[in-house]
């Protein structure tokens, strides 16, 4: 005879319907030492297993009322963490073992023996028991994950705000060396950023044409002051050492991961739609749509800012500027953008340059300025 702990088992409940059946199989439980308590069928068994805690349920496969199938599927999706016994006939072995396949931990076929019976409660206690430590560990596992994978995330975004920072910096670097176009950067910054905006742009693009906008002309800052800081026209030579602040621009911001976009930007901010611009002369299709929305913002702040050789002109005329080529010098799609936006609209963004702040600052203003009108 086999005996087993008490403790390694637990509290069995036993389900079935013949009377017989069931003293038997309390006799060889309780002679094993193992607690158990009877239900006469399955509707039984479930209102006591509302009222009380068991380790284990052996169920009889054949009963009136609810079968022992039935039951099984109750029990599962009420008491997961149960054991689940079946018992059935000879003739009900593959019943019996359909019953493992639906959630079964294992089967006892009649009649019973002590032996056997210990036996089957022991495999499937320990089975029972391996799964609930596989299903801890995983869950562990997962919530391990998940915390080192915040970490990560609180660690990329550190880096981010460190990129930004010193590109925020260069971009106020910009402005501070070429006196003549003061404010430049961040006024077609808010420009781009509201454009973009009209055109249902997504946070992650609002923000890459924000910084696009903000650091087009960093590549400028390796130009000789002869050539940037020239009051009369340049040379040949000197123009086309000029345009090198696109691909020098680009080569400094497109190292930095985060920033591919941007990069982009800035290496495609002089083209134009029709092909005319530089450094590669692309046409619509091939330029970044951060790009084409800087070259409409671009237009509007020259336009609309004092040169040298004249005073600032009306937001009237560069909308009628850029309505002009719409679908050659630029996008149609950006150009109806821009135009759907009333012109007081255009006024107050320029007035919001006015005001002193930090690059960050300013960057933080335009993409704000989204949700402000």
């Amino acid at each position: 005879m086999v005996t087993v702990n008490d403790s390694s088992i637990g509290k069995v409940l036993i389900v079935d319907d013949e009377p017989s059946s069931r003293k038997i199989l309390a006799l060889i439980l309780e002679e094993a030492g193992i607690r158990c308590e009877v239900a006469s069928n399955a509707e039984e068994a479930l209102g006591i297993l509302e009222r009380h805690s068991f380790d284990i349920v052996i169920s009889d496969l054949q009963m009136t009322g609810m079968s022992g199938m039935e039951l099984l599927r109750e029990v599962r999706q009420r008491y997961p963490g149960l054991t689940f016994l079946m018992v059935t006939g000879v003739d009900d072995v593959r019943v019996g073992i359909q019953a493992i396949q639906q959630g079964a931990d294992d089967y006892l076929v009649k009649p019973l023996q002590m032996d056997l019976v210990t036996f089957s409660l022991q495999r499937a206690v320990q089975r029972r028991r391996l799964q609930t430590e596989v299903e801890k560990y995983r869950v562990h596992l997962e919530e391990l994950v998940a915390e080192r994978t915040q970490q990560l995330q609180a660690a990329v975004r550190q880096v981010e705000r460190s990129y930004d920072h010193t590109l925020e910096v260069l971009g106020e670097a910009i402005d501070l060396r070429d006196s003549q176009t003061a404010g430049h950067s961040h006024r077609v910054c808010l420009y781009s950023v509201k454009i973009l905006a009209a055109m249902g742009g997504t946070e992650r693009e609002l923000r890459s044409v924000a910084m696009g906008a903000w650091l087009h002309d960093i590549g400028k800052l390796a130009i000789p002051d002869a050539i940037l800081l020239k009051p009369g026209a340049l040379t040949d030579e000197e123009r086309r050492i000029m345009q090198l602040h696109v691909p020098i621009g680009y080569e400094l911001v497109k190292r930095m991961p985060f920033l591919t976009d941007v990069a982009e930007i800035i290496l495609m901010h002089h083209e134009r739609c029709d092909g005319t611009g530089y450094p590669q002369g692309l046409k619509t299709v091939d330029i970044h749509l951060g790009a084409k929305v800087f070259a409409v913002a671009d237009t509007i702040d020259a336009m609309t800012s004092n040169r040298p050789y004249r005073k600032a002109l009306p937001f009237k005329a560069a909308r009628e500027q850029i309505e002009s080529g719409s679908g050659t010098q630029y996008d149609f799609e950006v150009a109806s953008a821009f135009l759907s936006i009333p012109a007081e609209t255009w006024e107050r963004v320029r007035e919001q340059t006015a005001v002193e702040t930090s690059a960050g600052q300013k960057i933080r203003e335009a993409l704000v300025s989204i949700n402000g009108g």
